[in-house]
């Protein structure tokens, strides 16, 4: 497949999306900190759990997702099937990882973590981050 030809699955995949169809497009462009502002806005924000998330991109087998936390609010026991990175916007928060191991994060920080490693996430301060979650695609002949 050359650069400029159109793949079947991911229009596949992005016509069968039942909501928000646009996250699986060819091209997407968003403004991290209208994404924040947006999310700091949330009633989500603002209920117990104290976090507030959205997709911004949706493929079959890749998804970033903008998270906002207020300090002193936790994601305990986490897993992605798939590899992760952790890519701090704003504030500090601390990442709790298997054997007791403390990673802490601010802006410009980037972590990846394993498929299926457990972790904790805790806000320090009022906090933004991006995770990026990517999943490989079967090889064809694993797929019939």
């Amino acid at each position: 497949m050359t650069r400029h030809e159109d793949a079947s699955q991911p229009n596949e995949y992005r016509e069968n999306l039942t909501r928000l169809p646009q996250l699986a497009n060819a091209v997407i462009r968003r403004n991290i900190q209208g994404e924040i502002d947006k999310l700091k806005s949330a009633p989500a924000l603002e209920q117990t759990a104290g976090r507030s998330s959205e997709t911004l991109v949706k493929y079959e087998d890749f998804r970033i997702v903008m998270v906002v936390m207020k300090a002193g609010s936790r994601m305990n026991d986490h897993h992605a099937d798939g590899p992760i990175s952790v890519q701090g916007i704003q504030g500090k928060f601390r990442l709790r990882l298997p054997e007791d191991q403390d990673v802490e994060m601010g802006p410009g920080d980037i972590l990846a973590l394993e498929r299926g490693l457990r972790h904790d996430v805790e806000a320090l301060e009022d906090s933004a981050f991006l995770l990026t979650i990517s999943w490989p695609r079967p090889k064809p002949e694993e797929a019939r």
